[in-house]
Formats: structure tokens, sequence, C-alpha cells
């Protein structure tokens, strides 16, 4: 396979692998970061209910994405183990299954979406003129399901293939034609129709349709790994039933996780509507600090994955050794940098006095944890790709709904929201402490066994 010919992730030396990977992994994690916030920035410039009807759809698009988001890493799972046992049979029969295993997923969300949109939304309180733009945002995203599904399970499985460089592009591609076509859909520009709203679903649409193209190219054409030749349904019960034993879990560990959020959100409500929108900046601020170790969570379950399959035990500990050290450095190092530089950074975005008071104490606070939030997420990529998918997303769920929410509840009655910002930090540092301690246990008995 192309990738593996320049990178070998199971004999190449440990720290130059988890390196290679890491770093063009980066660039495309801050690209899909601008994707993200372009459409709420021109959205926002049409008006309170326009940006209103957008913010009602994101715990439903952050569902479905979830869901996406788990079968990718069942796909990442079990192909990056059939590359690492040299078995290019099952790797191209599970790339080639885990797309029509998306593809089947798209139809089904498709479908029941459109057909569900009023009833949803009206059940989640949107009033009559705020469904209207609900209803032309998500009539275009559901149709464009298909074309945000397949791309994030292919991408997924490029990377798996030990290529982390093409997916950034492929990312990179997304947020930049995200990012062009909003103004022009939105806003109607030049020749452009003004279409509001609509527009920014069909900018979406449109990026994710070129994406869709770009990494078909590259698992049908440059990989070879995708083949229609010889569907037995049998195997390709077998390929989603090994996809969807690890990607279930993380799926609903994943929809789950934003309840725990929203708890949080209502807990900092409490304090008004300044500390809640400083709330909102401060976790903007941390999503563009942790690219960085994000890029090491993405690639660490590729790495682990391989050599699995190739029974590299050993590597694998090497790899799990030196990732806790990289989390560890890099949480230090953004600690002191926003300890120092939380004000300046927060004036970018706000002149309001009180919104600054609430990001520089996020900013001052939560980063403490930002090195056990690393370990905890390089933890969660470790037993995904050992096929431990229950013990993956136990570790996730104990450190958001087990440990942060209710030590948040219980201290913020008492202490105020210092307290709920200091409980994320420590729930980090309980959750990563005793998971390292478990997942070495496990490493060494993989390895004796």
């Amino acid at each position: 396979m192309a990738a593996n010919k320049r990178l070998n992730i199971t004999q190449d030396p440990v720290t130059t692998v988890l390196s290679r990977l890491m770093i063009p992994m980066i660039p495309g994690i801050l690209g899909m970061v601008l994707f993200n916030l372009a459409d709420t920035y021109f959205v926002g410039q049409l008006g309170t209910l326009q940006i209103a009807a957008l913010s009602f759809t994101f715990p439903v698009v952050l569902v479905i994405n979830s869901l996406n988001a788990g079968i990718g890493i069942g796909a990442s799972a079990v192909i990056s183990k059939a590359v690492g046992e040299e078995e290019k049979e099952k790797v191209v029969r599970l790339s080639t299954d885990s797309l029509t295993l998306g593809l089947l997923i798209s139809i089904i969300v498709m479908t029941a979406g459109v057909l569900t949109i009023t009833p949803l939304f009206r059940l989640l309180g949107a009033d009559e003129a705020t469904l209207q733009y609900i209803k032309e945002y998500m009539r275009i995203w559901y149709i464009g399901v298909p074309f945000v599904v397949i791309p994030m399970i292919g991408n997924n499985a490029i990377r798996a293939l030990g290529d982390t460089k093409t997916p950034s592009i492929v990312m990179l591609v997304a947020a930049g034609i995200n990012i062009a076509f909003d103004p022009l859909l939105i806003m109607g520009v030049w020749f452009f129709p003004e279409m509001g709203v609509s527009g920014a679903a069909l900018a979406t649409v449109i990026s994710r349709a070129v994406t869709l193209l770009f990494a078909l190219y590259i698992l049908i054409i440059r990989e070879n790994v995708i083949s229609l030749k010889k569907i037995h349904i049998r195997d390709l019960l077998q390929s989603w039933k090994a996809i969807l034993f690890i990607g279930m879990p993380n799926a609903i560990a994943k929809m789950i996780i934003p309840l725990g959020t929203g708890i949080i959100t209502g807990l900092i409500a409490a304090y008004g509507t300044k500390a809640v929108a400083g709330y909102g900046i401060a976790t903007k601020i941390e999503f563009f600090a942790i690219s960085v170790i994000n890029a090491l969570i993405a690639v660490i379950p590729v790495f682990v994955g391989q050599n699995f399959g190739a029974k590299k035990y050993d590597r694998i500990k090497r790899g799990f050794s030196f990732s806790e050290r990289f989390s560890i450095i890099n949480g230090i190092v953004l600690y002191a940098v926003l300890a120092v530089l939380a004000r300046p950074i927060s004036r970018l975005f706000t002149k309001d006095p009180g919104v600054i008071d609430t990001i520089v104490l996020y900013l001052r606070i939560v980063p403490a944890g930002y090195a056990f939030m690393g370990i905890v997420q390089i933890i969660n990529g470790i037993y995904n790709a050992l096929q431990k998918p229950i013990k993956a997303a136990a570790v996730n769920l104990t450190q958001m709904l087990v440990v942060y929410v209710p030590l948040a509840v219980l201290a913020s009655r008492f202490f105020g929201i210092y307290a709920i910002f200091i409980s994320l930090a420590a729930s980090y540092g309980i959750v990563g402490i005793v998971a390292h301690t478990r997942l070495k246990n496990d490493l060494t008995v993989l390895r004796d066994g």
C-alpha cells in the first residue's frame, strides 16, 4: 500500500512513526475548527432568529456526527489491525464494507431526518418563526448526509492504512470550500443567489461532496482497497459486525457526553449570561490550543492497531509511554502560555469585562488538566485499537458523567463557578491516573499472554 512504502508503522522507530503520523494531522484539525466556526459567523450576520435556528440544529447534527465518528473508529480499528496482519484481501474487504455500512446508515438517517424535522424540533422547543429557518437548513443538510458520513469513514480508513497526510488535506479542502462558499451562498455575493441559512447548509454539502470524491479516489485508485467484486452477504455481515462491535459503544458514549456538557452549561448559566458567553468563547479558544495533542490522539489508534495486528506488543507499550510523555510536556507548555496570555487572548474576542473575566478564569484553571486530558483520550484510542470498545467508552463516560458532573454540581454549591472549572481539571487528573494504571496492566497481560 502506498502509505506504507513511505512509513513502516510496525518497524520504524516508535517516536519517528508517531511524529510522522501526528504532524500532518495538525493543520487538518485546525481546518475543521475553522469549518465549524464559519457557519456560525456568517449565519450570525443574518439575525437572531437565524442564529437561533442554527443553534437548535447543533445537538441533532452532533448526535448524527457522533454515530458517524463511532463507525469511523470501528472501521479504523479493524482495518489497521488487518494491515498489521499483512492480510491485503481482508483490508480490501473491511475498507469496502465500512463504506457500504456508511452508505446504508446515511440513507436511513437521511430518510428519517427529512420526515421528522417538524416534530423533532418542536419537541426541542423551537417556535414557529425559528422552525421556518430550521426547515430551510435541515432539509438540505439531511439530503447531503451521505456526503458527510462516507468521507468521515473514508478518512478513518485512509488513516488506518498509515496515511495521515491525505486525510488532513481532505479536511483542509473541506474547510476552505465551506469558508469560501458560506458568504457567497448565504449573502448572495456576485452571481450567487442569496439563500440565507439554506446557503450555509448547501455550502456544507458542496464541501463534503468534494471530499467524498477525494476520499473515494484515494481508496479506489491510489490505495486499491475498494472492490465491489464477489460481495457475499455472509462476509458483508461479518465485517459490519466487527466494525459495529467497536463503533457502537463509542458512538453511544459520544452521544451521551453532550448531556453532561448541557448540565455544566446549566450550572454556569446560574452566574449570568456573561458567564455563559465567556465559557463558550473559552472552549473555542481551547479547540485551537489542544490541536497538537488532538493530532496525536487521532493517530495513536492507527499505530496501535497495526502493531496489534503484527503482535508487536512491546512497540505498543513504547508508543503509549511516548504519547503520555508528549501529552504531559504539551500540557505544561499550554498551561504556562495560557495562564500568562489569558487576558490578552480574551480581548481578541470581546471587550466586555464580565465576559473577559470568565474567559481568563477558565484559561487559568482548566489547562492545568490538559496533560491528563490528553492521556485520557490517548488511552481511549488505544483501547479501541486493541478492540476493547467497552473499556474505551467507559474511560470517557467516567470522566464526564461519573467524576466531572457530580463533582461540579456538588462543589459549585459551596465555591461557585471556580469549582466548576477546577472540577473539570480534577476529573482529567483522577480518570487519567486510574486509566493509566488499568491500561498498563492490560498491556502487560497482553504481552505476557
